[in-house]
């Protein structure tokens, strides 16, 4: 290969950074927390929003902006325009083909951060443990407990100082399920994974 080729592949008038396709279900929770994440962590998330969308749908739009975004950046000679991690997220809740969404992903090679009841779980775990089963309108009241006139728009002002203690409470969390030999079961996230692979780049 010769290096004039491979300057020539890498040509970008930007200092080259990971790019992170976030694929949501939700139309506004979600979509505004990584929209804040994104600000935060200077931009280097590429938000793909699908609305009322279930996790086939998810997954399957996830996987074609992946090809996407291959196809392009082969045909500008620009590796920087390919996707470095893709994200799919979605709820449990009464989806139809959550395991066939599940399947897809992995065929894929595109991550799941998937909540079991609801992605505000994730937003709960900042403030508190949380073991026993929990409906979504229960996890509603209590972020708007901790989180004074929360409705669907996150407070990340008060979210952010605590992402650590959240991320130490969803990891007990997942490991405590999976020794129960319950993985995925009410209550569950895997936010928090999604949160620290961003947090490894940008504290590079």
């Amino acid at each position: 290969m010769k290096k004039s080729d491979s300057l020539r592949r890498r040509r970008s008038f930007r200092e080259p950074r990971a790019r992170f396709l976030i694929v949501c279900e939700g139309k506004v929770t979600e979509p505004l927390y990584f929209k804040e994440i994104r600000r935060i962590e200077r931009g280097i998330i590429d938000l793909e929003i699908v609305p009322a969308g279930v996790p086939k749908t998810v997954v399957e739009r996830a996987a074609r902006m992946k090809k996407e975004s291959a196809r392009e950046a082969k045909r500008r000679a620009d590796e920087n325009l390919r996707y470095d991690s893709v994200w799919c997220v979605f709820d449990i809740d009464e989806h139809p083909l959550v395991a066939e969404a599940k399947q897809q992903a992995q065929e894929n090679g595109i991550e799941v951060a998937i909540s079991n009841p609801c992605f505000e779980l994730w937003f709960l775990l900042h403030f508190q443990d949380q073991t026993a089963h929990i409906a979504r309108s229960h996890v509603q009241r209590l972020c708007r407990e901790h989180m004074p006139g929360y409705e669907k728009a996150p407070d990340c002002d008060a979210l952010m100082p605590h992402q650590d203690e959240a991320i130490e409470r969803a990891v007990r969390l997942e490991d405590w399920q999976e020794s129960r030999g319950n993985a995925g079961e009410n209550p569950s996230t895997g936010v928090h994974r999604l949160i620290q692979k961003i947090n490894a780049v940008c504290r590079l």
